[in-house]
Protein backbone atom coordinates (compact mmCIF):
# COMPACT_ATOMS: atom_id res chain seq x y z
CA UNK A 1 0.00 0.00 0.00
CA UNK A 2 1.53 3.79 -1.05
CA UNK A 3 1.42 6.37 1.86
CA UNK A 4 1.28 10.03 0.78
CA UNK A 5 3.48 12.47 2.95
CA UNK A 6 1.27 14.49 5.92
CA UNK A 7 1.20 17.85 4.40
CA UNK A 8 3.09 19.39 7.27
CA UNK A 9 5.37 16.48 6.96
CA UNK A 10 6.12 17.59 3.52
CA UNK A 11 6.09 21.51 4.14
CA UNK A 12 8.99 20.55 6.78
CA UNK A 13 10.89 18.54 4.19
CA UNK A 14 10.78 21.45 1.34
CA UNK A 15 12.23 23.73 3.90
CA UNK A 16 15.14 21.30 4.86
CA UNK A 17 15.48 20.43 1.34
CA UNK A 18 14.80 23.70 -0.66
CA UNK A 19 15.73 22.82 -3.96
CA UNK A 20 12.73 21.39 -5.98
CA UNK A 21 14.61 18.47 -7.54
CA UNK A 22 16.54 17.68 -4.60
CA UNK A 23 12.90 17.12 -2.73
CA UNK A 24 11.56 15.36 -5.87
CA UNK A 25 14.27 12.80 -5.33
CA UNK A 26 14.14 12.73 -1.61
CA UNK A 27 10.15 12.31 -2.50
CA UNK A 28 10.97 9.55 -4.99
CA UNK A 29 13.27 7.44 -2.89
CA UNK A 30 11.20 7.00 0.45
CA UNK A 31 8.50 5.00 -1.79
CA UNK A 32 10.89 2.76 -3.19
CA UNK A 33 11.91 -0.50 -1.37
CA UNK A 34 15.42 -0.27 0.65
CA UNK A 35 18.55 -2.30 -0.63
CA UNK A 36 19.44 -5.84 0.72
CA UNK A 37 22.53 -4.70 3.26
CA UNK A 38 24.13 -7.19 5.52
CA UNK A 39 27.09 -6.32 7.81
CA UNK A 40 29.47 -9.09 8.32
CA UNK A 41 30.35 -10.31 12.02
CA UNK A 42 34.21 -10.38 11.53
CA UNK A 43 33.97 -11.90 15.17
CA UNK A 44 33.41 -15.35 13.39
CA UNK A 45 34.54 -14.84 9.52
CA UNK A 46 36.50 -12.90 7.87
CA UNK A 47 34.67 -10.29 5.53
CA UNK A 48 36.84 -11.74 2.68
CA UNK A 49 35.79 -15.63 3.68
CA UNK A 50 31.72 -14.09 3.86
CA UNK A 51 31.80 -12.57 0.56
CA UNK A 52 33.35 -15.88 -1.53
CA UNK A 53 30.50 -18.07 0.22
CA UNK A 54 27.78 -15.41 -0.57
CA UNK A 55 28.59 -14.69 -4.14
CA UNK A 56 28.17 -18.49 -5.09
CA UNK A 57 24.41 -17.93 -3.98
CA UNK A 58 23.43 -13.95 -4.46
CA UNK A 59 24.87 -10.98 -6.45
CA UNK A 60 27.12 -9.62 -3.88
CA UNK A 61 29.09 -6.35 -3.76
CA UNK A 62 31.49 -4.42 -0.66
CA UNK A 63 30.48 -1.00 -1.83
CA UNK A 64 32.94 0.77 0.58
CA UNK A 65 36.84 -0.32 0.63
CA UNK A 66 37.49 1.61 3.96
CA UNK A 67 34.41 -1.01 5.53
CA UNK A 68 34.83 -4.08 3.62
CA UNK A 69 31.87 -5.86 6.30
CA UNK A 70 29.45 -3.92 4.79
CA UNK A 71 28.02 -5.60 2.09
CA UNK A 72 24.93 -5.06 -0.35
CA UNK A 73 22.98 -8.35 -1.75
CA UNK A 74 21.59 -7.10 -5.36
CA UNK A 75 20.10 -10.18 -6.22
CA UNK A 76 16.30 -10.26 -5.92
CA UNK A 77 15.36 -12.09 -2.44
CA UNK A 78 12.61 -14.02 -1.63
CA UNK A 79 10.58 -13.13 1.45
CA UNK A 80 13.21 -14.13 4.82
CA UNK A 81 15.82 -15.16 2.04
CA UNK A 82 18.33 -13.09 4.08
CA UNK A 83 17.30 -14.26 7.57
CA UNK A 84 16.67 -17.52 7.23
CA UNK A 85 20.23 -18.32 4.94
CA UNK A 86 22.82 -20.59 7.01
CA UNK A 87 25.37 -17.83 6.87
CA UNK A 88 22.80 -15.70 9.11
CA UNK A 89 21.37 -18.26 11.56
CA UNK A 90 25.18 -19.38 12.30
CA UNK A 91 26.06 -15.83 13.09
CA UNK A 92 28.27 -14.99 10.22
CA UNK A 93 26.42 -11.43 9.21
CA UNK A 94 24.03 -9.60 10.59
CA UNK A 95 20.86 -7.90 8.78
CA UNK A 96 21.26 -4.52 8.99
CA UNK A 97 20.55 -0.90 7.25
CA UNK A 98 23.49 1.20 5.95
CA UNK A 99 22.56 4.30 7.51
CA UNK A 100 22.18 1.46 11.05
CA UNK A 101 25.91 0.84 10.80
CA UNK A 102 27.40 4.71 10.81
CA UNK A 103 26.99 5.42 14.14
CA UNK A 104 29.10 2.90 15.57
CA UNK A 105 31.62 3.73 12.45
CA UNK A 106 31.23 7.37 13.86
CA UNK A 107 32.09 6.06 17.72
CA UNK A 108 34.89 3.90 16.55
CA UNK A 109 35.05 1.52 19.80
CA UNK A 110 38.59 -0.15 20.13
CA UNK A 111 39.39 -3.92 22.18
CA UNK A 112 39.57 -3.55 25.52
CA UNK A 113 37.65 -0.19 25.81
CA UNK A 114 34.62 0.29 28.83
CA UNK A 115 31.38 1.06 26.01
CA UNK A 116 27.73 2.13 26.74
CA UNK A 117 25.07 1.25 24.48
CA UNK A 118 22.35 3.28 26.48
CA UNK A 119 19.69 1.92 23.98
CA UNK A 120 20.35 -1.27 22.72
CA UNK A 121 17.80 -3.33 21.45
CA UNK A 122 17.65 -5.25 18.67
CA UNK A 123 21.18 -5.29 18.60
CA UNK A 124 22.65 -4.35 15.52
CA UNK A 125 24.68 -1.83 16.68
CA UNK A 126 25.59 -3.70 19.80
CA UNK A 127 26.74 -6.16 18.04
CA UNK A 128 28.92 -3.86 15.66
CA UNK A 129 30.24 -2.34 18.49
CA UNK A 130 31.77 -5.66 20.21
CA UNK A 131 33.37 -6.97 16.74
CA UNK A 132 34.72 -3.63 16.69
CA UNK A 133 36.27 -4.35 20.09
CA UNK A 134 37.05 -8.05 19.26
CA UNK A 135 34.99 -9.26 21.88
CA UNK A 136 37.69 -7.29 24.51
CA UNK A 137 36.88 -5.07 27.09
CA UNK A 138 33.50 -4.20 28.57
CA UNK A 139 30.24 -3.65 26.99
CA UNK A 140 27.05 -2.82 28.60
CA UNK A 141 24.02 -2.99 26.45
CA UNK A 142 20.92 -1.54 27.80
CA UNK A 143 17.41 -1.53 27.06
CA UNK A 144 14.13 -0.87 28.94
CA UNK A 145 11.39 -3.50 27.70
CA UNK A 146 11.69 -7.23 28.53
CA UNK A 147 10.39 -7.84 25.17
CA UNK A 148 13.76 -6.02 23.79
CA UNK A 149 16.09 -7.55 26.03
CA UNK A 150 14.73 -10.95 24.96
CA UNK A 151 15.63 -9.96 21.40
CA UNK A 152 18.89 -8.08 22.35
CA UNK A 153 20.49 -11.36 23.69
CA UNK A 154 19.36 -13.58 21.16
CA UNK A 155 21.12 -11.67 18.72
CA UNK A 156 24.00 -11.57 21.12
CA UNK A 157 24.08 -15.09 21.56
CA UNK A 158 24.00 -15.47 17.72
CA UNK A 159 27.23 -13.32 17.04
CA UNK A 160 28.99 -15.01 19.64
CA UNK A 161 29.27 -12.03 21.76
CA UNK A 162 31.32 -13.17 24.95
CA UNK A 163 32.45 -8.88 26.42
CA UNK A 164 28.94 -7.92 27.17
CA UNK A 165 26.69 -7.22 29.63
CA UNK A 166 22.93 -6.91 29.64
CA UNK A 167 21.16 -4.76 32.07
CA UNK A 168 17.32 -3.83 31.85
CA UNK A 169 16.40 -0.21 33.00
CA UNK A 170 15.57 2.93 31.95
CA UNK A 171 18.36 4.85 30.06
CA UNK A 172 18.25 8.16 32.24
CA UNK A 173 17.56 6.07 35.77
CA UNK A 174 20.58 3.95 34.11
CA UNK A 175 23.05 6.26 33.41
CA UNK A 176 21.84 8.47 36.85
CA UNK A 177 23.17 5.44 38.57
CA UNK A 178 26.15 4.76 36.99
CA UNK A 179 26.96 8.66 36.91
CA UNK A 180 27.51 8.25 40.86
CA UNK A 181 30.24 5.53 41.02
CA UNK A 182 33.71 6.04 40.03
CA UNK A 183 32.96 4.24 36.81
CA UNK A 184 33.41 5.74 33.58
CA UNK A 185 33.21 4.99 30.01
CA UNK A 186 35.79 5.69 27.55
CA UNK A 187 32.50 5.45 24.74
CA UNK A 188 29.27 5.55 24.94
CA UNK A 189 26.52 5.14 22.36
CA UNK A 190 22.88 6.72 22.25
CA UNK A 191 21.04 6.12 19.22
CA UNK A 192 17.98 7.68 20.82
CA UNK A 193 15.01 6.89 20.24
CA UNK A 194 13.60 8.97 17.64
CA UNK A 195 10.02 9.58 15.28
CA UNK A 196 11.98 7.63 12.68
CA UNK A 197 11.38 9.98 9.84
CA UNK A 198 14.01 8.28 8.39
CA UNK A 199 12.54 4.61 7.98
CA UNK A 200 10.11 5.65 5.43
CA UNK A 201 11.59 3.21 3.24
CA UNK A 202 11.51 -0.47 5.42
CA UNK A 203 8.72 0.99 7.26
CA UNK A 204 6.34 3.24 5.50
CA UNK A 205 3.48 3.13 7.93
CA UNK A 206 5.45 6.38 9.62
CA UNK A 207 4.32 8.21 6.57
CA UNK A 208 1.00 7.83 8.87
CA UNK A 209 2.08 8.35 12.28
CA UNK A 210 4.32 11.12 12.23
CA UNK A 211 3.00 13.25 14.65
CA UNK A 212 4.75 17.01 15.25
CA UNK A 213 3.69 16.56 18.83
CA UNK A 214 5.94 13.57 19.27
CA UNK A 215 8.66 15.42 18.01
CA UNK A 216 8.57 18.01 20.47
CA UNK A 217 7.81 15.26 23.56
CA UNK A 218 10.79 12.90 22.15
CA UNK A 219 13.06 16.14 22.13
CA UNK A 220 12.49 16.43 25.31
CA UNK A 221 13.16 12.65 26.29
CA UNK A 222 16.67 12.68 24.04
CA UNK A 223 18.02 15.72 26.14
CA UNK A 224 17.27 14.21 29.26
CA UNK A 225 19.17 10.81 27.96
CA UNK A 226 22.01 12.94 26.97
CA UNK A 227 22.31 14.96 30.13
CA UNK A 228 22.16 11.48 32.22
CA UNK A 229 24.73 10.02 29.70
CA UNK A 230 27.30 12.35 29.60
CA UNK A 231 28.25 12.21 32.62
CA UNK A 232 29.36 8.79 33.05
CA UNK A 233 31.80 9.78 30.28
CA UNK A 234 35.58 9.87 31.33
CA UNK A 235 37.38 12.76 30.30
CA UNK A 236 38.39 12.33 26.73
CA UNK A 237 35.91 9.75 25.86
CA UNK A 238 33.76 10.33 23.30
CA UNK A 239 29.53 10.18 23.10
CA UNK A 240 28.14 9.58 19.70
CA UNK A 241 24.10 10.80 19.77
CA UNK A 242 22.52 9.70 16.73
CA UNK A 243 18.90 9.14 15.43
CA UNK A 244 17.13 7.54 12.11
CA UNK A 245 14.70 11.03 11.81
CA UNK A 246 15.31 14.01 9.83
CA UNK A 247 13.58 16.29 12.78
CA UNK A 248 16.12 19.30 13.33
CA UNK A 249 14.22 19.69 16.76
CA UNK A 250 15.88 16.07 17.67
CA UNK A 251 19.02 16.35 15.89
CA UNK A 252 20.82 19.61 16.09
CA UNK A 253 18.38 21.11 18.87
CA UNK A 254 19.85 18.05 20.82
CA UNK A 255 23.48 18.91 19.77
CA UNK A 256 22.70 22.75 20.57
CA UNK A 257 21.45 21.94 24.13
CA UNK A 258 24.57 19.12 24.72
CA UNK A 259 26.99 22.17 23.99
CA UNK A 260 25.56 25.01 25.75
CA UNK A 261 24.93 22.40 29.16
CA UNK A 262 28.45 20.34 29.38
CA UNK A 263 31.89 20.57 28.56
CA UNK A 264 32.27 18.97 24.82
CA UNK A 265 33.83 19.36 21.80
CA UNK A 266 32.07 18.93 18.52
CA UNK A 267 33.94 16.47 16.48
CA UNK A 268 33.70 16.55 12.51
CA UNK A 269 33.15 12.62 11.48
CA UNK A 270 34.38 10.80 8.29
CA UNK A 271 32.01 8.28 7.06
CA UNK A 272 32.31 6.26 3.74
CA UNK A 273 28.72 8.21 2.92
CA UNK A 274 27.65 11.12 1.64
CA UNK A 275 26.78 13.86 4.43
CA UNK A 276 25.37 17.08 4.97
CA UNK A 277 26.03 19.48 7.66
CA UNK A 278 23.58 19.92 10.46
CA UNK A 279 21.45 22.74 10.19
CA UNK A 280 22.25 25.83 11.63
CA UNK A 281 18.53 28.08 11.67
CA UNK A 282 14.93 25.73 12.21
CA UNK A 283 11.55 28.08 12.39
CA UNK A 284 12.60 30.25 15.12
CA UNK A 285 15.16 28.67 16.35
CA UNK A 286 19.34 29.19 15.61
CA UNK A 287 21.57 26.47 16.75
CA UNK A 288 25.25 26.73 17.41
CA UNK A 289 27.57 27.25 14.75
CA UNK A 290 29.02 23.98 15.31
CA UNK A 291 26.17 21.99 14.32
CA UNK A 292 27.63 22.28 10.98
CA UNK A 293 30.07 19.48 11.95
CA UNK A 294 27.00 16.75 12.42
CA UNK A 295 26.56 14.58 9.34
CA UNK A 296 22.98 14.52 7.83
CA UNK A 297 22.39 11.10 6.06
CA UNK A 298 19.33 11.54 3.70
CA UNK A 299 18.22 8.63 1.11
CA UNK A 300 18.58 10.06 -2.15
CA UNK A 301 22.17 10.89 -1.62
CA UNK A 302 23.38 7.35 -0.93
CA UNK A 303 20.10 5.02 -1.89
CA UNK A 304 19.49 4.51 1.84
CA UNK A 305 17.47 5.19 4.83
CA UNK A 306 18.03 8.51 6.62
CA UNK A 307 20.05 9.22 9.85
CA UNK A 308 21.93 12.01 11.46
CA UNK A 309 25.10 11.01 13.51
CA UNK A 310 26.82 13.84 15.89
CA UNK A 311 30.16 12.70 17.86
CA UNK A 312 31.36 14.85 21.41
CA UNK A 313 34.47 14.28 23.30
CA UNK A 314 34.09 15.37 27.15
CA UNK A 315 36.57 18.10 27.77
CA UNK A 316 36.74 18.18 31.47
CA UNK A 317 34.78 16.35 34.26
CA UNK A 318 31.32 16.83 35.09
CA UNK A 319 29.98 16.62 38.49
CA UNK A 320 26.95 14.32 38.63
Amino acid sequence: MAYDMKPLFRERMEKLLPKKEDFEKFEKIVHTSPRNFIRCNTLKITSHELYERLKKRWNVSQPFPSAPEIMVIESELGPGELGNALEHLLGYYYVQELSSMLSVLALNPQPGEFVLDVCASPGSKTTQIAAKMENQGTLIANDVRTDRIKILSSNLERCGISNSIITQNDGVVLCERLSKTDFKFDKILLDAPCSGEGTLRSSPKTFVMWNPKVIKNLSRQQKKLFANAVKCLKVGGQIVYSTCTHAPEENEEVVDFALSNFPLHLESIHLPVKCRPGVKDWEDKHYSKEVEHTCRIYPQDNDSEGFFVSKFTLKEEIKA
